[in-house]
């Protein structure tokens, strides 16, 4: 049984030596010149203007875990898709029940408000 795991650990230990690999050779082969507007903070095509740790508004937290939580469960239809066929009657109720409570938890969202962004 653990013989069919072996390709697994193989291709581990080839995507680990390459990677530490390629670290040592950037490192040791990679230009070193240091300057000023290189070293400098930059974001976004724009110098840094206030602080890294400055406080951001509970709306963009909401707003990133909504579009998480919506993501993933889209992402549960894809396997779905591709078994439609095999899963029969009950599959397809199954994830029409999946699909009623999304759009429920959807809209409850809406009309809360958690999608304005003012």
């Amino acid at each position: 049984m653990l013989a069919s795991y072996f390709p697994v650990l193989i291709f581990i230990l080839v995507g680990l030596i390459a990677g530490v690999a390629f670290l040592l050779l950037g490192s040791i082969l990679g230009p070193k010149n240091h300057y000023h507007e290189k070293d400098t903070p930059f974001e976004c095509g724009f110098e840094a203007f206030e602080n890294a740790r400055m406080k951001f508004d509970v709306r963009y937290y909401l707003v990133a875990i909504l579009f998480i939580l919506f993501d993933l469960e889209v992402a549960f239809m894809f396997p779905w898709a591709v078994v439609f066929k095999e899963l029969g009657v009950y599959g397809f109720w199954s994830m029409m029940v999946f699909i009623v409570l999304l759009t429920v938890g959807f809209i409850y969202e809406w009309k809360k408000g958690a999608l304005e962004w003012e």
